[in-house]
């Protein structure tokens, strides 16, 4: 019988996912545990492992592919001894897998739904179906994600383009075909007449408007339109649930860096080489993060976590650190931060932050943690006020260290000073509490020789 293989749940909120690449054909014999895709979340890409045993037999869903659903079928194994053409023919059509979702029948509007994929194993079945658009005569025109895009941007009318994939679908290429053949434009929105007395135009878009609502507030042909990415709508909704669900409160305070900075300097001194650079080179921001973990240790109250029911308290600091990538950003977490070493924490740090950028973190490297730091210091930004990121009731915003006039002894002195803010979840992190908090770090920057014991 046939092995079908679906798009894996790669995290607990997982919908769907990107085919990146696969890595192997059709005709492969692979094993468990033979790597044989990657695939691309909005956070990062990950390799995909067969769990059986059998020969590659069809690739349902092609590299390239966007949006393929959870448990959506990407491809078919024969099993030992199976005929592979009649695994392939199984899957449904023999046609070649184009870089498209999994492919849909066309259908009238009254016509059944589309068809699924019966899983073998455990009867669940999964939906192979893609949405379809609707066309003004009423007709579903169905059509791959990537080809709806395609043709939104191009302003292509899909219910006037013919279909070349499976079952009369519309495909990224028959998108393609239409707008370099320049027809199946879709009508523009009426537009008023010069003469005609019309309404004040509008100087800001409501609330949640559509785009053409935003559209109309700029000049035609002044702009161009990029469409989101998977991350940057997954930023964009958790920021919207932070603040639209946790009441923020924000503290400040000013901490001396001085004596810090000499501590660095003389750590990395003393660094060990090995095979001719040294074992670490501690950053500022290294002995931040263990300066926060430190204080969430001392402060237990405040390293929590808010529930409708209850409050999650923590046992350990695990402090996630925002990290600028392509596009966005990610927060990979350093576990247990309060027991690991300054050298620990740097290196952890810079082979996480690394594989951030590469896009190569697991789930698990980057989702939870207890609280976060995130550091725009090395940009030359003096203060700014950081979104809470869910589960955490707290964020550490750090500003840059820059040499100011203080008063020590009722005199003045220079100092290197750096600025921070902390912004708290308000229904489990209070005002007092926050400052003692923030208090615990300072002290913990202000004397690190307290961080190595």
């Amino acid at each position: 019988m046939p092995i079908n293989i679906t798009m894996p749940a790669l995290s607990p909120t997982m919908e769907e996912g990107n085919l990146a690449k696969w890595l192997v054909k059709e005709g492969d014999k692979v094993k468990s545990g033979d790597v044989i895709a990657e695939i691309e979340t909005d956070k990062a890409t990950m390799e995909v492992e067969a769990v059986d045993e059998g020969t590659v037999a069809k690739l349902v869903v092609a590299a390239g592919t966007e949006g393929v659903k959870v448990n959506a079928l990407i491809a078919v194994l024969a099993a030992d001894g199976e005929d592979v053409s009649a695994a392939a023919s199984g899957a449904g059509s023999s046609a070649p897998a184009k870089a498209e979702a999994a492919p849909a029948p066309k259908a009238e509007a009254a016509a059944p739904a589309p068809a699924s994929v019966e899983k073998p194993n455990n009867g669940e079945r999964v939906g192979n179906g893609a949405p379809a658009s609707v066309s003004a005569g009423g007709n579903r025109t169905f059509s791959s994600p990537l080809a709806r895009r395609l043709a939104r941007e191009a302003g292509i009318d899909l219910s006037a383009v013919a279909g070349s994939g499976p079952h009369g679908r519309v495909v990224k290429s028959d998108v393609e075909a239409a707008v370099a053949g320049g027809g199946a434009k879709a009508a523009p929105a009426p537009a008023a007449a010069a003469a005609a007395p019309q309404a004040a135009a509008p100087t800001a878009a409501p609330k949640g408007a559509s785009d053409d609502a935003v559209l109309k507030l700029f000049e035609p042909g002044s702009y161009e339109l990029v469409p989101h990415d998977g991350m940057r709508k997954t930023i964009a909704r958790r920021l919207v649930e932070s603040k639209q669900t946790i009441p923020h409160f924000y503290v400040s305070v000013d901490c001396e860096l001085d004596a810090l900075m000499a501590l660095r300097a003389q750590l990395n001194d003393a660094a060990p080489r090995k095979d001719n650079a040294p074992a670490y080179k501690l950053s500022v921001n290294d002995m931040v993060i263990k300066a926060m973990a430190l204080a969430l240790r001392d402060v237990p109250d405040a390293n929590v976590s808010w529930t409708d029911s209850n409050m999650v308290k923590h046992r350990h600091a695990d402090v996630g650190v925002a990290v600028s990538i392509p596009g966005g950003l990610i927060t990979p977490i350093i576990r247990k931060a309060e027991q690991k070493t300054l050298s620990v924490i740097s290196n952890e740090m810079r082979d996480l932050g690394k594989r951030a950028k590469d896009r190569k973190l697991k789930p698990e490297e980057y989702q939870g943690g207890t609280s976060s730091v995130s550091n725009m210091g090395m940009m030359g930004v003096k203060n700014f006020a950081a979104v809470v990121n869910p589960p955490h009731a707290t964020i550490l915003a750090v500003g840059a260290g820059e040499q100011r006039v203080v008063v020590k002894n009722g005199e003045m002195a220079i100092a290197t000073v750096m600025s921070v803010t902390l912004s708290t979840d308000h229904r489990c992190v209070d005002g007092a509490l926050g400052a003692e908090l923030l208090q615990a770090f300072k002290g913990y920057i202000e004397n690190p020789m307290g961080m190595l014991v």
